[in-house]
């Protein structure tokens, strides 16, 4: 029966991160080659024209609302983080005094379909903690980013000698701080799964499947260039209007 569940095992969590790694890869692809389909895409190109806005007028309220804006984007990245590590650590100490191991991994544990071994426990639990470290590293690694931007994005764009080059590299770098904060959310999002593997391969993979399921919904919106499209027919949008929604779309955002 345990060689049993323990081949349950090998099948099914390879099969519920392959369904995890497959779609990551394939938004990859459509952040590169399609942004304006993506909810990530639409908004890093929003970001470049939030950047100039801001810098072109760097002074009464557009100095204040960049100020506010990378306070709250601090912020978030500083909860997320310390959620991270005190969840670690709380992890941590599980695997150190063997509490949990009793619960899910006796030999006579009824709530766990699948290996609950000692050594299958352990591996379990690690997975957890590697969860939460990696969102802790890519938050902090966040809030680096966000501390950048807070002061590039305030210094007046007439100052520079390449306004253009200017308002890029702000642009990359408050980039990536967001996409930082939103790989740390993504581990956040990965634990779940991992975290039913206590209970089984089989709620892991059913897991897998409901969370790629839900993230499509989250990350893909084909309606910005549709109306767009549909705008321009019309001839309900100036020709300004075009001009930055065409230079927009041509903005492929930059993926850490």
């Amino acid at each position: 029966m345990q060689r049993g569940s323990s081949q349950l095992d090998l099948v099914l969590v390879p099969l519920g991160l392959a369904v995890m790694v497959v779609y990551h890869l394939w938004l990859l692809f459509r952040i590169r080659r399609h942004p304006e389909t993506t909810v990530i895409g639409i908004n890093a190109i929003n970001r470049r024209i939030w950047v100039r806005h801001i810098m072109e007028e760097s002074s009464g309220k557009h100095a204040v609302l960049a100020v506010q804006t990378m306070r709250n984007s601090i912020m978030a990245s500083t909860v997320l983080a310390s959620v991270a590590i005190t969840l670690s650590s709380l992890v941590a100490a599980l695997m150190a005094s063997g509490a949990a191991h009793g619960l899910f991994g006796g030999s006579e544990s009824q709530l766990v379909v699948g290996a609950h071994g000692e050594v299958a426990m352990s591996i379990k639990f690690f997975a957890i903690l590697v969860c939460f470290l990696v969102a802790f590293l890519l938050n902090v690694q966040s809030i680096r980013y966000y501390s950048h931007a807070g002061l590039l994005v305030n210094v007046p764009l007439r100052a520079h000698r390449r306004p253009a080059c200017a308002v890029g590299y702000v642009t990359t770098t408050l980039n990536r701080g967001v996409y930082f904060w939103s790989l740390g959310v993504r581990a956040y999002y990965f634990s779940c799964p991992v975290f039913l593997w206590l209970f089984g391969p089989i709620p892991m993979c059913a897991s897998c499947l409901a969370m790629v399921a839900a993230l499509y919904f989250l990350d893909v919106n084909k309606e910005w260039d549709k109306n767009d499209e549909t705008s321009n027919n019309n001839g309900d949008v100036d020709g300004q209007e075009r001009k930055t929604a065409a230079a927009g779309r041509q903005v492929a955002p930059e993926v850490v």
